[in-house]
């Protein structure tokens, strides 16, 4: 799974977007430290297995270390034990469940139980990149544990499944990352994404008054949020607790208000000199090498922006030197809103479309597995475990997934086939089980490809366990999974379709509304005013941090964290669904220009509180800036479908 789906650059417009993006592969270094766990997965795993007679449980093992191999995406090692350890958990139970529902229930109450849980995944699946994560797992174990033969117990192979998982996990928190062994070696991850946020400041201040300058600030979006991901895992959590996590933390906050001058100032679209940039590349580099800032170059004073850069500066500095800690500026989920994201209108839509896809699947396979229409093989699992990849928009639009699995299976069935008619039995397969595992963290920048890669993988685990050779039955199986989600992702739903986007793009355009009134109006962005009648000789806009509060100047950055946060996510979505099929991508129109609309939005509150923190009062570009905004967003939402649009703050204009 990916925290958030990648969406890489244009492809040639002579192409229909669903095409172009089948075509489309993520670009970027090798990871080689993921490519090393993955060599030492799943391959020495089953390699012990086979030595000690307990092949079965090695090949269960090896699927679970797969499986948390895709999950092992560059970050801080805290990060992983959420996005490895939570999937995991979850397909152990599903696992588990599998077993014991399928050794007493017969085929109907079977599939029926399966659908259950595929409801389950779904609407869960809606509320983040781990949950959908532990519910693709969920479902991927459900399966296995209802059709592989293994003559273990249930617990025995959720033990294996857990210890294979596990096991890749240790490696993570255990081995340093090549080339990052300044200081303590387990902050790496941590030190390199605070590190990017500064980089990325220093980028935005190149670009400001060019054509990229939107691109730069999504980029220091991103680098944000990976950065605050990488800093709030289980070991680190409110408060550091050594003085390396404390440094880090401080580091982090001090980034904060670098963000908001350079995003004032790319708003001002005016170039800047290469001195204004100088000072944050210095800092990223003090903090990749763990070294101190030293002397800082200082822009120049001209404008409120200007001024606002080097003060950050100089507290940035500051920070550095004392090390401090700081907040990060986050917004904790309560319960009640991870239940409004499961089981609001996109959750319940996703639901719905794996519910369906899954279920269907498992009871056509097991149809052909009873009926013996094409022999009793004991591999029906892999049809609706395949569907379980194939319903996930984590993974791009629905055709683009379709696409890239039949080619990646058809191109990984045929060299498994080559592989097996020349290998030696069973050492052949396993040196092959540790190869495709250090290619997993490779072949994730391509569906196809990661398809193919684990094609090969789970072919030789079947040939290892004692099954016959299958790469016929899996491109027939995987081309019925297709069809099968293909159908079940065009069939109409209760409501309306887009929910998972409209409901992303509602919950950024709420955060954008908090920010915008905490920033005009100096409230907790609760309502919409704060009793003042203009006649302070502001214009009615007060500054949220006229009085140099920092208690506000936290609650600003933690909103304008969070405003941003849902604004690339909801783009993200709306992004994937504008590259389906047409008869799909035309439920979402439009809704990519709302999010425009609310990413301008949000850069101009930004450009506002700069501004106040300064001045005290509004520019007439300023307020004239708002007003349009806020009348575009308000026909943008009557024109997408999402209702309740949110009151105007007291006097933009």
């Amino acid at each position: 799974m990916s925290p958030r789906p990648h969406i890489p650059a244009r492809a040639p417009s002579v192409l229909p977007p669903w095409l172009a993006h089948a075509l489309r592969a993520q670009r970027g270094p090798v990871p080689w430290s993921a490519v090393t766990r993955g060599a030492l997965a799943a391959g020495p795993l089953l390699l012990v297995a086979v030595l000690v007679d307990r092949t079965s449980l090695g090949v269960v093992a090896a699927v679970a270390a797969m499986l948390a191999g895709i999950n092992d995406r560059p970050g801080s090692r805290r990060v992983s034990v959420k996005r490895l350890g939570a999937p995991a958990l979850a397909g152990a139970a599903g696992l588990l469940a599998g077993v014991y529902v399928a050794d007493r229930v017969g085929a109907v109450a079977l599939t029926a139980v399966l659908t259950g849980l595929g409801l389950l995944a779904g609407t869960m699946s809606a509320v983040g990149p781990v949950a959908s994560g532990a519910g693709t797992q969920l479902l991927v174990g459900a399966a296995i544990g209802a059709g592989m033969p293994v003559p273990e117990s249930g617990w025995t192979r959720a033990f294996a499944f857990l210890a294979g998982a596990g096991w890749l996990l240790a490696l993570r928190l255990a081995l340093p990352t090549p080339g990052a062994m300044t200081g303590d070696f387990r902050f790496d991850g941590e030190r390199d994404a605070v590190a990017r946020v500064y980089d990325a400041v220093a980028e935005l201040l190149d670009a400001a008054g060019a054509e990229d300058a939107i691109a730069r600030r999504a980029a220091l979006t991103a680098a944000l949020d990976h950065a605050q991901d990488a800093l709030a895992g289980p070991r680190l959590r409110r408060y550091a607790s050594s003085s390396a996590e404390r440094r880090l933390h401080a580091q982090y906050a001090a980034a904060l208000p670098l963000a908001e001058a350079a995003t004032a100032l790319a708003w001002a679209g005016e170039p800047l000199s290469e001195r204004s940039s100088a000072g944050p590349r210095r800092l990223a580099v003090a903090v990749r090498e763990n070294t101190p800032t030293g002397p800082l170059p200082a822009p120049s004073r001209s404008g409120p922006a200007l001024r606002a850069l080097d003060d950050a500066l100089l507290r940035a500095a500051d920070a550095f030197d004392q090390g401090g800690g700081g907040d990060l500026h986050t917004r904790r989920r309560s319960a009640r809103d991870l239940l409004r994201a499961a089981f609001g209108a996109g959750g319940r839509e996703y639901g719905l479309r794996v519910a369906l896809s899954f279920g269907a699947s498992a009871a056509v396979a097991q149809a052909l597995y009873h009926s013996q229409w094409y022999g009793r093989h004991t591999h029906w699992y892999w049809l609706p475990a395949t569907a379980v990849f194939l319903v996930k928009p984590d993974l791009g639009p629905l055709v683009s997934r379709v696409l890239c699995r039949a080619a990646g299976t058809v191109l990984g069935a045929l060299l498994f086939a080559g592989f097996a008619a020349v290998l030696p039995r069973p050492e052949g397969l396993v040196a092959l089980v540790a190869l495709c595992g250090a290619l997993i963290p490779v072949s994730t920048r391509h569906f196809a490809a990661q398809t193919a890669v684990a094609t090969v993988l789970v072919l030789s685990l079947v040939m290892v366990g004692g099954e016959p050779q299958a790469s016929a039955a899996r491109i027939a199986e995987t081309l019925l999974a297709c069809a099968i989600v293909l159908i079940v992702g065009h069939l109409p739903m209760p409501g309306e379709r887009g929910g998972q986007v409209r409901a992303r793009l509602a919950a950024a355009a709420d955060a954008a509304h908090a920010y915008l009134v905490h920033v005009l109006d100096g409230s907790d962005g609760s309502d919409g005013s704060d009793g003042s009648d203009g006649s302070d000789g502001s214009d009615g806009f007060k500054s949220s941090d006229g009085s140099g509060g920092s208690d506000d100047r936290v609650t600003r950055w933690t909103l304008r964290r969070e405003a941003y946060r849902t604004l690339a996510e909801a783009r993200a979505a709306s992004a994937l669904a504008a590259h389906e099929l047409p008869a799909l991508a035309r439920h979402t129109e439009g809704t990519d220009d709302v999010a425009a609309v609310l990413e301008r939005l949000v850069d101009t509150t930004t450009a506002c509180a700069v501004h106040l923190d300064d001045a005290g009062r509004l520019t007439d570009r300023h307020r004239e800036r708002l007003a349009e905004l806020l009348d575009e967003l308000a026909e943008g939402r009557k024109r997408v479908g999402l209702t309740a649009p949110a009151p105007r703050p007291a006097r933009t204009g």
